[in-house]
């Protein structure tokens, strides 16, 4: 008897991924199409985020790109979930951890948090797949285990070293959907509210005297690009944890 689809993930995180079996199709293809296995099914779902973003990605429309019916994905993907935590592992699974070292713990934190930001950011809107989910998936645990070791190595105390990942993936998450969002919003020529750093100056110094500060610091206030920002955040937090 063929493994359940429920079998099949807790196999996912128990050993490393290997090929999939290859699931019969049903629909609209009669067998004719090259069978479903589970890195056709993320290759499939990466596209249509590459493509319309993530908020278009469902399972009924993996199924309509290959040209299957979803009882077919069903035969190796348990819910859109489990195809989430797919797809996150398998950016996961790109990122680059170093040998932890003492001397440059966060200038190596800030590149691994530099290099999953960049992963998201292939994708619009897919870091939204990563909020309020357990890194259960071997892909996701490798990066938060390099990212704790390299913790560890700097001095911090492992209570603070564990919610200091908690609060780097979250920022890295939040990060690449407000950057993925605005990017959609200024390809939309409805959406004129998105402004330019120019005209944000001029309404700044428009303001009336009401609003001192605003006007007085207009040019700090919108200043540095997207990832300098990235990075000012990122330094905050890591200043901020206790070495032990």
């Amino acid at each position: 008897m063929s493994p359940t689809p429920e079998e099949r993930r807790a196999a996912r995180h128990q050993l490393a991924a290997g090929p999939s079996t290859p699931a019969g199709r049903r629909g609209p293809s009669r067998g004719h199409k090259k069978p479903i296995t589970v890195d056709a099914i993320i290759e499939t779902a990466f596209g249509i985020v590459e493509r319309e973003g993530y908020e278009a990605l469902t399972m009924r429309r993996v199924a309509t790109v290959l040209e299957t019916g979803s009882s077919s994905l069903y035969a190796h993907v348990v819910n859109k979930e489990d195809l989430d935590e797919l797809l996150i592992g398998r950016l996961c699974a790109e990122i680059t951890l170093p040998e932890p070292d003492p001397a440059r713990w966060r200038q190596q934190l800030t590149g691994v948090c530099a290099q999953l930001r960049d992963q998201y950011l292939r994708y619009p809107g897919i870091s939204r797949a990563a909020f309020a989910a357990a890194p259960s998936n071997l892909d996701t645990l490798r990066v938060s285990e390099g990212m704790l070791a390299i913790l560890l190595a700097g001095g911090v105390p492992p209570p603070a070293a564990a919610w200091a990942i908690d609060s780097l993936t979250l920022y890295v998450n939040a990060y690449s959907l407000e950057v993925s969002l605005a990017a959609k919003r200024q390809s939309r020529p409805e959406d004129g509210w998105v402004v330019s750093r120019e005209e944000l100056l001029t309404r700044f110094a428009a303001l009336p005297d009401t609003f001192p500060q605003t006007k007085r610091y207009a040019a700090e206030l919108t200043a540095g690009t997207i990832h300098d920002r990235f990075d000012f955040t990122l330094g905050l937090m890591l200043d901020g944890l206790p070495i032990s």
